[in-house]
């Protein structure tokens, strides 16, 4: 009986292709969590043989399939209707999880927005399928399952920090259909558009007919914040629990200030009360890729690693010579950053302004 219900599993499971992306957009412009998970679904269906699919929805979006083909997807399914105009719980969920349902993806990727990670976990539960929540690796690999003794081909391995960034957990969904995952922004990279690209266009509308479920929202009000995201920035002076004090981090700031920077931080530095989430970089915070990183005051961390080796430039600055920072730095400064920070700032300043 166990052999015949893995079998029946498995034909099933063959039923499912391709890698999906849930294209989301709001106000009708495509958030770039979209344009970077297309770019890592173009490596996922490379490996499977298999082609991607961007699946766009809202009201009156057609005009943005372009968009997402030039950045690689294949296919554009449009869930187009007035019930979707702006998000909503159930109607989105609803549309998702119909679109699986009639398409059987094999794969599907989920931005970890605060869109994504209302939707994610409900249309899984709907699609009766695992969610892998904030995944900063994917990739396609053999997975040992120990109770069949088998050895499974062609899986979705999803990487995950686990137990507050104290560990790596790397998950697989092997007997259910179809693999899902969320992934924060910034941790994956879009390609660069491909001029004139285009993509298949299926409408599909499994129909909305409102219920209890269907929140009605009465009124939009938008506010203009000042909140910096560091995702964006081009030159990031990130500071950890070695700056020692909240008071000492006018120290980065004169640096930012000069350099046309933005402060970042590790996450002791949250947990410290110093700088407030928004601005932490790693596994627990934001993944980032600036031109220049300053890491000043921060040991270097495995998880605070994972959110900025990609910088194109890093400098670290530690009075620990021994500092694992320093293996991951381009350039090292070995001091106290309260005698370095100062005359590195005013030279920089006089540089600048001799330009």
């Amino acid at each position: 009986m166990d052999s015949c219900t893995r079998t029946e599993v498995k034909m099933s499971l063959e039923e499912y292709k391709g890698v999906y992306v849930f294209a989301q957009q709001v106000d009708g412009e495509v958030s770039g969590i979209a344009y970077e998970l297309l770019g890592k679904a173009k490596d996922l269906a490379k490996d499977l043989n298999t082609d991607v699919t961007a699946v766009l929805i809202g009201y009156n979006v057609k005009g943005l399939v372009d968009g997402l083909a030039q950045y690689g997807a294949d296919k554009v399914i449009v869930v187009d209707d007035k019930e979707l105009e702006v998000y909503r719980t159930e109607p989105y969920t609803h549309a998702l999880a119909s679109v699986i349902n009639e398409y059987k993806p094999e794969i599907v990727l989920v931005g970890a927005t605060a869109i994504g990670r209302d939707l994610g976990p409900r249309v899984s539960a709907r699609v009766a399928t695992g969610l892998t929540a904030d995944c900063t690796v994917l990739e396609i690999g053999d997975f040992n399952d120990i109770a069949s003794k088998q050895v499974l081909n062609n899986q979705l391995l999803m990487t995950r920090p686990a137990f507050g960034g104290n560990t790596i957990a790397t998950i697989a969904c092997p007997f259910n259909r179809p693999q899902m995952a969320t992934v924060r922004p910034g941790v994956m990279q879009k390609i660069d558009p491909i001029k004139d690209a285009k993509a298949e266009v299926i409408e599909f509308n499994p129909g909305f007919t409102p219920d209890n479920k269907y929140v009605e929202i009465l009124e939009v009000v938008k506010s203009v914040s000042d909140t910096v995201d560091i995702a964006d920035a081009k030159i990031l002076v990130s500071g950890g629990r070695g700056v020692g004090s909240k008071e000492n981090f006018k120290l980065l700031e004169d640096l930012a200030e000069v350099l046309g920077g933005t402060v970042s931080c590790s996450r002791a530095v949250v947990e410290n009360g110093w700088l407030p989430v928004e601005r932490q970089v790693g596994q627990t915070g934001k993944t980032v890729r600036p031109n220049v990183y300053f890491a000043i005051g921060i040991s270097g961390a495995i998880q605070h690693v994972a959110g900025m080796e990609e910088s194109d430039i890093i400098v670290a600055i530690n009075k620990d010579e021994d500092a694992p920072i320093f293996d991951v730095a381009d350039y090292g400064i070995v001091g106290d950053l309260n005698k370095v920070l100062p005359p590195l700032t005013e030279m920089l300043k006089n540089e600048l302004a001799a330009k």
